[in-house]
């Protein structure tokens, strides 16, 4: 090699080691700016108004663990009534989750990862409209899409069974879309362990 050749090599290998100490940064952090400070009329200094820091790590709320009563039946009556647990309805010939239905089984599974001392039976429901076969089936399909929603919500998969009843155990009794769209449902009920 030609002595240009080495000058040049050791002046990049110059260059490559004092590269990283170049590039650091230079600027200077910010000033801390005092609030202004007022005075009254009297003269008198008042105090600037003092600064509430923002936590900076999350903290989850505490769940309510009210009591239920020791009956199981009672008890599931009860998350309903105070929307701890909530149904989700579905459409005609339908088994997917609407954005209500999604929001709905949000709550209840946050409730149900609470106290896991519960089970969870969801039944499939239909309208009367379609063949007992075909209702049966649906309602299986859609049991299963809340249970598998509520798995994906982070409950245990081994406390939620399904059921389907198809159109045999109507909500609202009737032969018109207000009772049918009541009968199109997927049911949470409390069960023990």
């Amino acid at each position: 090699m030609t002595k240009l050749c080495k000058r040049m090599l050791m002046l990049a290998l110059c260059g490559l080691i004092l590269l990283p100490a170049g590039c650091r940064s230079r600027t200077q952090p910010a000033p801390r700016v005092q609030p202004p400070v007022t005075t009254d009329t009297v003269g008198e200094v008042a105090v600037p108004p003092t600064r509430i820091e923002e936590p900076t790590d999350f903290v989850t709320p505490e769940v309510r663990t009210e009591e239920l009563p020791a009956d199981i039946a009672e008890a599931s009556r009860l998350a309903h009534q105070r929307g701890w647990i909530r149904d989700v309805f579905f459409g005609y010939d339908e088994a997917g989750l609407s954005a209500e239905a999604r929001d709905a089984l949000s709550a209840s599974a946050s409730w149900l990862r609470a106290h896991p001392q519960y089970n969870l039976l969801v039944e499939g429901h239909c309208d009367e409209r379609g063949t007992e076969q075909y209702n049966l089936a649906l309602g299986d399909r859609r049991a299963n899409v809340v249970r598998e929603y509520l798995v994906t919500l982070g409950v245990d998969g081994g406390r939620i069974r399904t059921v389907s009843y198809g159109e045999e155990r109507p909500f609202a009794e009737g032969h018109n879309e207000a009772a049918w769209s009541q009968n199109r449902r997927g049911h949470l009920v409390l069960v023990g362990r």
